[in-house]
């Protein structure tokens, strides 16, 4: 049988399962994996450096699926390369509750998924991260251990949606030429015809963009390969345009939106079965072309094999580290370097800016945690996210760990991801706090996926003053806290900065953010062995032994302003306590009994912050008093501010007094 006979074999086989696993789950997009099938094919059989039986191993090539709506092209070539778990009973079961067949790639949830894709444009921007962290790791460890490639298929909803221009900018402007993106150019949107939202040309659109772009015969297996070896050779990242048939095979779907959101339905399912020579029973592959996959899946294992001999090359220290930071181990000299910091800065009390905090934290940590990777999106004298003796990142040269990510929030949230998820580096990347509404989609599969990039978001309420309403963020706090698996810390002098910043990259199970001021805030805190920002809140100011009848609560640069409130209610008889709460959402998720102890019984509960209430009843109770924001903020000197809109001192003594006294 001729190569291209069994070659075409190959790709009706994820053409049968697609067909079936679609139909099977009475939902889905059959169309994508039934039009990329040779592209797959001709990527998994021929070029992809992956090892079946070994999914996480660390040199081989990332593969992913930015076109998440079409999983099955993914789970059927998982299936018939042999990764384990990925059997044919999970096909069966595709967008079924418990199996690990879901209606878009989650990564933490089916093995040889390398990112959790599904909202268009998160795949390929991702990618983007994968590819800056091979470069990053290939210069710090050398190409003896890191040499591979990035391989995304994307949809041409990817390239509409506004997150991938800020992407390939990237990829482009830095050169990634080991990032090689296959665009299933099929013209077809759920709506129909793509001419009917858009006309952009995207080969010129690429290579605008500093990459190289070619078309090419999605259906052309010989084609396709040559496309991809000469992208190999490029000193660019490359897109090839594969034009292909949505529905490939479809008697009457192919070539339409029919084809993309729907299953083909029992009578079209078996005539585009018969029509692309599909014989045998549902989710059954016939045992020739079964093998030929499955020797396709083991033949990397000599190149893993070579690779680990290279490895056991590198001295025992350097194997080490290598390990340490692919498995995100954390060194064990950072709670030790943090302590000392503390300790540093107690001796010597200055009011500063949390942003400048973290700087003055950040000056520590880099020393002690060489995989983190800093940067900011265009922001970085504001951000302070530059470490003393950071080098940057630049086309040329990638042993730095400072990146410039260009006013690109979003694509820089997505990159992140992506460089956490490649392994061996940890991700810090600045903006204004109210910017993380042009990054949210991103920050929210952090959480999803339980990555740990640590955003710092500095300008953190209406006390960045004179830049006005636009740029100060009232809801952010409330909408970022509201997001599952998220952690937002609001500091509220350097001491605590440098405790958010540990439990931040002692964090191995989701992203952080680091909401931090511009104005100087004074030192409240001793330096205690203990991380008293772990809990979330604690007590900062107590009532010398006797029962508090008032507890104000804070976070930030108001709980500066509470300890006045304190002093105030103090010298008029009503004892007061002060509840310092770095990160609400932490604070709610400790156990019954922990979080009442910190919050206490003291009758009177008052929070106050430079935003709206919305989450503090949780803790002071509906009737509990609030002072903050209740709209939007002005444009103005910071301390006109604060008084304009009630949040001082006096204000919250006020607010104390009124239900003290009943």
């Amino acid at each position: 049988m001729a190569l291209t006979e069994m070659q075409n074999r190959l790709a009706n086989a994820i053409r049968g399962l697609a067909i079936d696993g679609v139909e099977a789950a009475k939902s889905g997009h059959p169309g994508m994996p039934m039009g990329m099938a040779d592209v797959a094919t001709v990527l998994f059989t021929r070029f992809l450096k992956f090892d079946a039986a070994n999914p996480h191993w660390a040199d081989r090539d990332r593969f992913i699926l930015s076109a998440g709506h079409g999983s099955m092209l993914l789970y059927s070539l998982l299936y018939l390369t042999g990764v384990p778990g990925m059997t044919v009973e999970e096909l069966k079961h595709f967008r079924q509750l418990g199996y690990k067949t879901p209606g878009h790639p989650e990564n933490f949830h089916t093995v040889g998924v390398e990112t959790t894709t599904g909202p268009l444009g998160q795949g390929i921007s991702t990618a983007v991260g994968f590819a800056f962290a091979e470069k990053m790791l290939a210069a710090q460890f050398g190409k003896k251990v890191v040499d591979h490639f990035t391989y995304v298929i994307a949809s041409d909803g990817d390239l509409m949606e506004g997150v991938s221009q800020e992407a390939i900018a990237l990829a482009g402007h830095y050169k990634l030429n080991k990032m090689i993106v296959l665009w299933d150019h099929n013209g077809i949107s759920i709506d129909g015809p793509l001419t009917l939202s858009d006309s952009v040309d995207q080969i010129k659109r690429f290579q605008s963009a500093g990459w190289r772009a070619v078309n090419v015969d999605g259906h052309d297996q010989d084609a396709i390969a040559a496309a991809i070896e000469a992208a190999q050779k490029s000193n660019k990242p490359t897109l090839i345009a594969c034009k292909t048939t949505i529905g490939f095979g479809s008697p009457h779907r192919a070539g339409t939106s029919k084809a993309h959101g729907e299953p083909l339905g029992p009578e079209e399912a078996k005539l585009s079965k018969e029509n692309l020579g599909i014989t045998g029973a549902p989710f059954e592959v016939p045992a020739d072309v079964l093998k030929a996959w499955r020797e396709a899946g083991s033949r990397g294992a000599g190149a893993r094999q070579a690779w680990e001999e290279r490895f056991a090359t590198l001295s025992e220290r350097k194997q080490a580290e290598f390990t340490r930071r692919m498995d995100h181990v954390r060194p064990a000299k950072l709670g030790k370097a943090i302590l000392a910091h503390k300790k540093a800065l107690a001796a010597n009390p200055t009011a500063m800016a949390t942003r400048k905090s973290s700087e003055a934290a950040l000056n520590v940590i880099v020393e002690v945690m060489p995989e983190l990777v800093l940067g900011s999106a265009d922001l970085t004298p504001s951000n302070n996210t530059k470490a003393k003796g950071l080098v940057e990142i630049t086309p040329k040269d990638f042993k730095g760990r400072y990146i410039h990510w260009g006013i690109r929030e979003h694509g820089m949230a997505a990159a992140m991801n992506g460089i956490y998820l490649h392994g061996g580096f940890v991700p810090a990347g600045g903006t204004f706090f109210v910017f993380t509404d042009y990054a949210r989609p991103a920050i929210r599969l952090a959480a999803l996926m339980g990555t740990c990039p640590v955003y710092v978001m500095t300008h953190d309420s209406i006390g960045l003053g004179e830049d006005g309403p636009t740029h100060q963020p009232v809801e952010h706090l409330a909408a970022c806290r509201a997001i599952p698996n998220m952690r937002v810390f609001r500091p509220c002098d350097a001491i605590e900065t440098a405790e958010c910043w540990q439990l931040a990259l002692e964090r191995t199970n989701g992203p952080t953010i680091l909401a931090l001021t511009r104005q100087n805030l004074p030192l409240l805190r001793e330096a205690t062995t203990a991380n008293l920002c772990a809990q979330g809140a604690y007590e900062l100011a107590g009532t010398g032994g006797g029962k508090a009848a008032v507890t104000l609560f804070a976070s930030g640069s108001e709980v500066e302003i509470a300890m006045n409130a304190r002093s105030i209610l103090n010298q008029r008889g009503v004892p007061t306590r002060v509840v310092s709460v770095p990160s609400l959402e932490l604070l709610l998720a400790q156990p019954e009994e922990v979080k009442a102890k910190i919050i206490g019984d003291a009758p009177v509960k008052v929070a106050v912050e430079a935003a709206v209430r919305f989450g503090w009843d949780a803790v002071i109770g509906p009737d509990g008093g609030f002072v903050g924001m209740t709209g939007f903020g002005a444009s103005g000197p910071i301390k006109d501010l604060y008084n304009h809109f009630g949040i001082t001192a006096e204000a919250v003594a006020e607010t104390a007094l009124r239900r003290h006294n009943g």
